[in-house]
């Protein structure tokens, strides 16, 4: 068989020698051919065909879909704008004449273009012309259209942006029905996102804008490590179409899905982390088991990331035969467009070692971060935090609001100027409703007096978190062709209680009324601020934790001493004003703790004499003061010192109406005492200390209907059985009555009638009955206030003496102001400026410039014995900042004198506090009182306990 033969006989077909007829072997022979020819050009066409599948449009289509996969988000020039795209039509032009502008340049390094005098045009939502306005601009605009304000030289900035807020998503009043803050379903849920739950009727957006607040990036919770997901930066003001997605500044385009025009210029997406305590709690993790979660979860985006861009590879070499369908997931997107560098990501965490886990997962899976939030331990590793991948993040911090929970403890005040001094950008945030976002100019003002530059703390409000959310094109800043987001302010910005007289977001006015009240002449400057710089160092130094307690000192003279108060039958009066036009001051000796003589200005006296100070200390006040160590009260001071750490406090006292009582307690009405759970020398006490609070009133920890017999204690003291450590063991009784409660409201107040008329004698509640102690009643709607006050009636119709009722807490007292009056009712208001936070608060009393009166103008002026408390532990070394804010805000009703009764005098009063004689602390401030923020405390002195050093 030849070679021909033997192939064919191989495939099967046979030869003419296997003697088969000719016709048939031709057939076979055709139908062979046939069959490879169709074989060989079905396969060699199959790829032109899968192309020919793919219209050009759609190829065209892909590869700019590749071409535009990791162009980053660049934003936009202003100069060419002509008009906002947020823009209202109607809204007239404006025209702001003689004003200060701190325009915000160069994020608050601009040098001397950084204030800008003279005058601001606004139209079309857009910033037309600064400083000086051509004349021939003005013309071009209608008379009659044009709103023309003489600011008479008020400063003006940009409106403030809020970096980390829950506005919106931890709607206020509470409502469990919109708390959207968290989601507790896993901790990786980058798909979730907070415009879904964004609730357009919240209460803070207005309060937020009454303090100058025009933009936040609204943020989930930190539950979860991926937490919540997405995040969006919105206006403040309300919008016709009343919908969330009409608040958003500048919407993704990704919000209506992935499939989405890609020419179109990319817009910034934003996104939350956390690490840490929160996720470890929700989830009973370890911070292992977060750093995995992370690792697992970006490693997933990173295999969608990659398919993608194997898929472009192919598209763009033009191989469609070997194109599949376009990789993606619908939960990872987000998360890889954060690999893409697409994401500005805020990343909630407080510690070396949490810090130190996210740079990592940065370069292992090359992605950047915007910004690290609470961050309490940041300024302690600047360097760590500059290793992250793709440039260092600004850092988003509370101004005092520490050691709440462990990983916050070494938080500290010096943190924004040491990490500023490290080159890196500082943010100053509220976590509202956390910090009220309202106040989100005083945590910038606390950190400015702890030792921030001006400009950068100016910054660290508007221009800083503005970049670091990847909008400064847009918000942040005064520039020609920016958007209108501005706040005009009754004061120097960072000025104690620095107000904003008007606010323009999207070029519309936010107050129809304003109402100021006015500020020295002075608050249009700069303060001056003390020298921090050692209390910095020692903060580094001991990492978080310096010593604090006050060291011991003897005799001593005060000079350039401006005013002292003291208290005279329970009253504080003012004793010492010097007039300082002439540069005179007194001169005060203190000599075994207490005054020994005052010398008033230009006038001599024998006590102080070169004589008789042999030995003796000197210390200028510098214009300074003396005055009474005030009184703090409303928090768990001196019984808790972590919140969220069991192990630092005394621990929750039973509650009658929701568990049963041990036996070995005794009778129903047994109450805890404060002093038995006392511990000193925690570091809230000692910063109160250090600021000039020397004695707190403190209530058994207790979140139900009573807690029990507070104590009087000095912050200062070593222990309890230091002399002078307890000033009184037994202070007032404290119940709680709120719709909040397990039992019913008509329950407490049963319970509360019952146990004070029916109670055996010699008992605390027989006791109070009787008129011998105060009762501080925890409540804050006025509607329970008004059945307590007919509750006071029928005790005192039953037993014949006063009840020495005070209302603590207290939001909506003013309402009742007249009957609280009459009844001869107490009240301790506490925050001292007030907050709707839930349902009993929601009739609350803004204050200025929403309102003229404020809840403690509005008691005072109807003659109620009024006083101010704190909420929270670390604000209790703020208190003189408190009385201060209070009388700049009171339209000149409250004095400085007044003002530190609400502190001292009234407040003891209410309580039922009497300080033994030579117990008393008096204070002694430098460079100022201490109602100025250029002023600090440097010395306690008092009888008992002798002089100490605060420095």
């Amino acid at each position: 068989m030849d070679k021909t033969s033997f192939f064919f006989s191989k495939v099967g077909i046979v030869t003419a020698d296997q003697r088969l007829p000719r016709n048939r072997l031709r057939a076979i022979a055709f139908f062979g051919f046939l069959t490879c020819f169709l074989s060989v050009f079905v396969f060699s066409r199959s790829g032109a065909q899968y192309s020919a599948s793919i219209p050009n449009y759609e190829q065209e289509a892909i590869l700019e879909r590749c071409r535009n996969l990791n162009v980053v988000p660049r934003g936009f020039a202003a100069h060419l704008r002509a008009e906002s795209d947020r823009f209202v039509p109607g809204t007239k032009p404006t025209l702001l004449r003689n004003a200060k502008i701190w325009t915000g340049g160069l994020n608050g390094t601009e040098g001397t273009c950084l204030v800008i005098y003279g005058d601001l045009l606004l139209d079309k939502g857009l910033i037309k012309a600064i400083g000086y306005i051509p004349t021939r601009l003005l013309k071009s605009f209608d008379k009659q259209q044009l709103h023309i304000q003489d600011l008479q030289g008020a400063w003006v900035t940009p409106g403030l942006v809020d970096l980390h807020s829950h506005i919106g998503v931890g709607s206020v009043p509470h409502l469990e029905g919109a708390s959207d803050t968290n989601s507790v379903k896993a901790p990786i849920l980058p798909w979730l996102r907070s415009l879904d739950g964004l609730n357009t009727h919240d209460e803070s957006y207005t309060l937020a804008i009454a303090g100058g607040v025009t933009t936040a990036q609204v943020l989930p919770g930190s539950a979860n490590n991926i937490a919540g997901g997405q995040a969006f930066v919105i206006k403040l003001r309300p919008t016709a179409e009343r919908s969330a997605i009409s608040k958003v500044i500048e919407p993704p385009h990704t919000l209506s899905g992935t499939n989405f025009d890609p020419s179109l210029p990319p817009r910034w997406r934003h996104m939350k982390h956390a690490c840490g305590e929160n996720p470890s709690r929700t989830y009973s993790m370890t911070r292992m088991d977060s750093a995995w979660k992370f690792r697992e979860a970006y490693n997933e985006a990173r295999k969608i990331k990659d398919a993608q861009d194997e898929f472009c590879a192919v598209a763009e070499a033009g191989k469609w035969k070997r194109l599949g369908k376009w990789p993606e997931d619908l939960q990872w997107e987000s998360l890889v467009d954060v690999l893409r560098g697409r994401v500005k990501l805020s990343v909630h965490c407080y510690e070396p070692v949490d810090f130190d886990g996210i740079v990592r997962l940065t370069n292992e899976f090359k992605f950047p971060v915007a910004s690290f939030h609470h961050a309490g331990s940041a300024y302690l590793v600047p360097d760590l935090l500059k290793k992250t991948y793709g440039g260092t993040p600004s850092i988003a911090l509370f101004a005092s609001n520490f050691r709440k929970k462990r990983e916050a403890y070494r938080g500290s005040e010096f943190g924004p100027r040491v990490l500023a001094d490290n080159g890196i950008p500082v943010v100053m945030k509220s976590d509202h409703p956390v910090v009220n976002s309202r106040y989100l100019l005083n945590e910038a003002a606390l950190a400015f007096y702890h030792g921030l530059a001006p400009n950068l703390a100016l910054a660290s409000v508007t221009s800083v978190p503005a970049q670091a959310a990847g909008l400064g094109h847009r918000i942040g800043s005064i520039q020609q062709g920016q958007f209108v987001y501005i706040a005009v302010w009754d004061s120097y910005p960072l000025s104690l209680g620095a107000t904003p007289s008007q606010v323009f977001i999207d070029g519309i006015m936010q107050f129809e009324t304003p109402y100021v009240s006015p500020k020295p002449g002075t608050f249009q400057q700069v303060p001056t601020t003390p020298n921090f710089d050692k209390d910095a160092e020692q903060a580094v130094k001991f990492e978080g934790l310096p010593p604090l307690e006050p060291r011991k000192a003897g005799e001593i003279l005060f000079t350039g001493v401006k005013d002292i108060w003291t208290l005279y039958d329970g009253e504080v009066i003012n004793t010492l004003h010097a007039n300082v036009t002439d540069g005179r001051f007194g001169s005060v000796l203190v000599r075994d703790g207490r005054i020994a003589c005052v010398a008033n200005p230009g006038r001599e006296y024998d006590c102080i004499s070169a004589d008789n100070l042999h030995g003796v200390e000197t210390i200028d006040l510098d214009g300074g003061a003396i005055a009474p160590g005030l009184t703090t009260f409303g928090t768990d001071l001196g019984i808790s010192e972590i919140r969220l750490e069991a192990s630092t406090g005394d621990g929750s006292v039973f509650d009658p109406l929701r568990q049963s009582i041990p036996a070995i307690l005794g009778e129903a009405d047994t109450l805890i005492s404060a002093v038995d759970g006392l511990q000193f020398e925690t570091r809230n006490a000692l910063l109160a200390y250090r600021s000039g609070v020397t004695l707190a009133v403190t209530a058994p920890t207790g979140g139900g209907f009573w807690k029990g017999l507070s104590v009087a204690f000095n912050l200062g003291a070593k222990h309890a059985l230091q002399p002078g450590a307890v000033v009184q063991k037994v202070v007032a009784l404290h119940v709680s009555i709120s719709k909040g409660a397990t039992a019913s409201v008509s329950t407490q107040i049963a319970a509360l009638r019952k146990l004070l008329l029916e109670s055996k004698y010699g008992t605390a509640f027989s006791a109070t009955a009787q008129g011998e102690l105060s009762l501080i009643v925890n409540v804050d709607s006025a509607d329970i206030m008004a059945t307590l006050i007919r509750l006071k009636e029928e005790v005192e119709d039953n037993t014949g003496k006063r009840l020495r009722l005070t209302f603590a807490g207290a939001t909506e007292a003013w309402l009742l102001a007249a009957e609280i009056s009459k009844a001869n009712v107490g009240v301790i208001l506490y925050p001292s400026r007030s907050f709707p936070g839930t349902w009993d608060k929601r009739r609350f009393l803004a204050g200025p410039p929403l309102t003229f009166d404020t809840p403690l103008t509005t008691l005072f002026e109807h003659n109620v014995t009024v006083a101010l408390g704190v909420e929270n532990e670390y604000d209790a070394r703020n208190t003189r900042f408190d009385i201060a804010w209070a009388s700049l805000e009171s339209n000149g009703r409250i004095g400085k004198t007044a003002a530190l009764s609400l502190a001292l005098s009234n407040l003891e009063r209410l309580l039922g506090v009497s300080v033994p004689r030579g117990q008393r602390e008096f204070v002694a401030w430098r460079g100022g009182d201490p109602f100025e923020m250029s002023s600090r405390a440097v010395t306690v002195f008092s009888e008992q306990r002798g002089t100490h050093l605060l420095y």
